[in-house]
């Protein structure tokens, strides 16, 4: 990836245009972590979340990669704390009893075993929890593992609501540096919250990209790119994105896909382009 594949978040964190995520890969995920890095990925995306993550066939491809001469600083790599009410009971990765900053302290430290790293290029709290003081509960929990250089910087996913993300920037000593939220119609497409984060450098990521949105991939407009560029759909979709400040998530699990996926720097939509695809959004 070129200098112009990565951007910069307002904590100074730099990270990869596009990210590869690792969800519902279970025991193929550290093949698919180790190929995607070797074709070119450089952002890894995962949780501590064993109902929806294998974190240690992440940890185990990345390993894989590193032993073959490539540092882990090239890498960004974010991983989550998922709150109780998102996890397997059979399968919780801490003491469900004990304290919430217990749980994040703990779930915090499994992670860098799983990953066998000892920092994070980015922390997210997996989901806003059920009240706003149990939120920063656990905020300030995490700015404790920033404070201690375990994660260059902090973020929040699946955070819908415009008035409690503005709430956390503003309360928080340690401010968001990164929102990862579903991209699809039934929240608008985030406008407000993708227009505040540009406002104050915070990197918005989006998941569910392709698969939310297959009436945008049959678009004329989008289609018509991908006739005039030689692309798929799919291809048009992540390079609008990429060039309005969106960071996507792809889960591809194909080698084909992946190439495509990397392949969208290779062209840039005109500025006429990218405002005919700004309707859909």
């Amino acid at each position: 990836m070129t200098a112009d594949t990565f951007v910069i978040s307002a904590s100074g964190v730099r990270g990869p245009r596009i990210i590869y995520g690792t969800a519902w890969k279970k025991t193929h995920t550290e093949e698919l972590v180790r190929t995607a890095i070797e074709l070119g990925f450089r952002g890894i995306d995962t949780a501590c979340q064993p109902k929806h993550y294998h974190e240690p066939g992440v940890g185990a491809g990345i390993a894989a990669c590193l032993d073959r001469g490539l540092s882990r600083a090239e890498l960004y790599l974010q991983t989550k704390f998922t709150p109780l009410s998102g996890q397997d009971p059979n399968r919780v990765p801490y003491d469900p009893r004990a304290p919430l900053a217990e749980q994040v302290a703990q779930s915090f430290q499994a992670s860098l075993r799983n990953l066998q790293t000892s920092y994070l290029d980015c922390l997210v709290l997996h989901s806003p929890l059920p009240d706003a003081e149990q939120s920063m509960e656990v905020w300030q929990a995490m700015e404790r593992v920033y404070d201690d250089a375990g994660a260059r910087q902090l973020g929040i996913s699946n955070c819908y609501s415009l008035q409690a993300l503005e709430m956390l920037h503003r309360s928080a000593r340690v401010k968001p540096a990164v929102v990862q939220n579903r991209f699809y119609a039934e929240t608008n497409y985030d406008r407000g919250i993708r227009a505040f984060c540009r406002q104050r450098g915070i990197i918005y990521q989006s998941f569910w990209t392709l698969t939310a949105n297959p009436h945008v991939l049959a678009h004329p407009a989008l289609e018509a790119l991908a006739s005039k560029y030689g692309r798929t759909p799919a291809q048009i979709l992540f390079r609008y994105l990429t060039q309005v400040d969106v960071v996507p998530l792809t889960g591809t699990k194909t080698e084909t896909h992946m190439r495509e996926d990397l392949e969208i720097f290779a062209f840039e939509l005109a500025e006429t382009e990218r405002d005919g695809l700004s309707a859909l959004f």
